[in-house]
């Protein structure tokens, strides 16, 4: 009776009315796709810090000065 996700789609779609009211639904999603949004955001700026950060000591990183030392200390 219920063997494909969208069967489930409909009877959730269902319930949401019947639980929330149809004038909820819209505010619902909504709300979904502005968490959904500031997720993405997030983690595309979680993965420009990470990638700043790896990138950074390579380039920060003072160039090693070998002299000659005819002494020998």
């Amino acid at each position: 009776m219920f063997d494909s996700i969208d069967d489930w789609l409909i009877i959730g779609v269902i319930f949401a009315i019947l639980f929330w009211g149809s004038t909820k639904i819209p505010q619902l999603a909504h709300s979904l796709g502005r968490a959904v949004g500031e997720f993405k955001k997030g983690k595309l700026e979680s993965e420009r810090e990470l990638a700043q950060s790896q990138a950074a000591p390579a380039s920060t990183a003072a160039p090693r000065v070998v002299r000659d030392n005819p002494s020998g200390r």
